[in-house]
């Protein structure tokens, strides 16, 4: 099968072709080709005076042109190659920073392929030491631990007046409208501490809450004040799992007015927001090398701030801040 590009030997059939005053049809049927390429080969390498093609200089001419450099989009020095290192540098995936690129400005399209290629690929001024340079660490690197199946329990209330989340809102599934929230605790070092993620189900904008410690009424009072600080548009509901944390349920929900639906025993996907959410977090606090009450409000604050501002494929690469300060103008107006 014939390769991509004309050899010399080819050239030589077309000269013969030429000479003997065969049509390009019949020069490509010989060959293989499609006539398209033997009437460009002819018309981009034909000598102009005297008109005539040579299989020689003609194989010289295309050679050179093939080899002619084309400048890499990522190419270092480039502003272009700037604000995708910034945006790595955040934590944003290449796939992210490619999409809000797009969205942003069509004159600065890059695809993700071409990202990957600049930080794993290409050695030579390789984009990851540039990274590296604006942010500790590494780019991120999508990677998670197996899951160990485990035995299936009987569902039965675990607290007491316990709401199962097959009784939760349509709307709270179908994410249609905000307000519906996912929590759940990270732990910190040896369990000796922890903080809460609240994460809204439609505009996917995260709240982390330093709660001290993992007792049901230190955890439900630290809730009820971020909660109880939202808009009244925001307060519909809160999804968590059957932790003792929420054995308080019922307080949480009379000083907010959110009620509580508890998910099925061992099941995270029911949260599944949630879960993603506490797995970037764990790209900034490590689990098993973190002690939560030794992290400055503000690196909290930090760290929050990253995650609402980092471009979301599913929201069509606005960022969860952006969604949630679009509903908020929406419902003002």
């Amino acid at each position: 099968m014939p390769g991509k590009r004309l050899t010399i030997t080819e050239r030589e059939e077309i000269l013969v072709g030429v000479t003997n005053g065969e049509s390009n049809a019949a020069i490509a049927a010989r060959l293989g080709r499609d006539r398209t390429t033997v009437w460009r080969e002819r018309r981009r390498n034909t000598s102009p005076s005297p008109r005539a093609y040579r299989a020689f200089p003609a194989h010289i001419r295309a050679t050179a042109r093939a080899r002619r450099p084309r400048a890499r989009k990522l190419a270092p020095g480039t502003r272009l190659r700037a604000r995708v290192a910034a945006d790595l540098a955040q934590g944003w995936s290449p796939q992210q920073v490619a999409g809000r690129l797009a969205a942003m400005d069509p004159r600065e399209r890059v695809s993700h392929e071409t990202i990957y290629r600049a930080l794993y690929v290409q050695a030579k001024g390789c984009l990851r030491e540039q990274v590296e340079a604006l942010a500790a660490g590494a780019p991120r690197c999508p990677g998670r631990a197996a899951r160990r199946p485990r035995a299936r329990t009987p569902a039965r209330p675990r607290f007491e007046a316990m709401v199962n989340i097959s009784e939760r809102p349509a709307e709270a599934a179908d994410r249609a409208v905000p307000g519906h929230w996912e929590g759940d605790l990270v732990i910190g070092r040896e369990g000796g501490s922890a903080i809460a993620t609240l994460v809204e189900r439609s505009t996917r904008f995260a709240l982390l809450v330093p709660v001290g410690d993992r007792r049901a009424q230190t955890v439900g009072a630290a809730l009820s004040a971020h909660i109880g600080a939202l808009p009244a548009a925001l307060k519909r509901t809160l999804t968590w799992d059957q932790g003792v944390e929420m054995a308080r349920h019922r307080e949480f929900s009379v000083a907010t007015g959110v009620p509580v639906f508890f998910c099925d025993p061992h099941s995270p996907w029911q949260r599944g927001t949630n879960e993603n959410t506490n797995r970037l977090v764990r790209d900034y606090f490590p689990k098993g090398a973190t002690d939560f009450n030794s992290v400055d409000p503000a690196e909290l604050a930090r760290v929050q701030d990253l995650l609402n501002t980092r471009p979301r494929k599913t929201l069509g690469y606005r960022t969860p801040a952006e969604a949630l300060n679009d509903f908020l103008v929406a419902t003002t107006d």
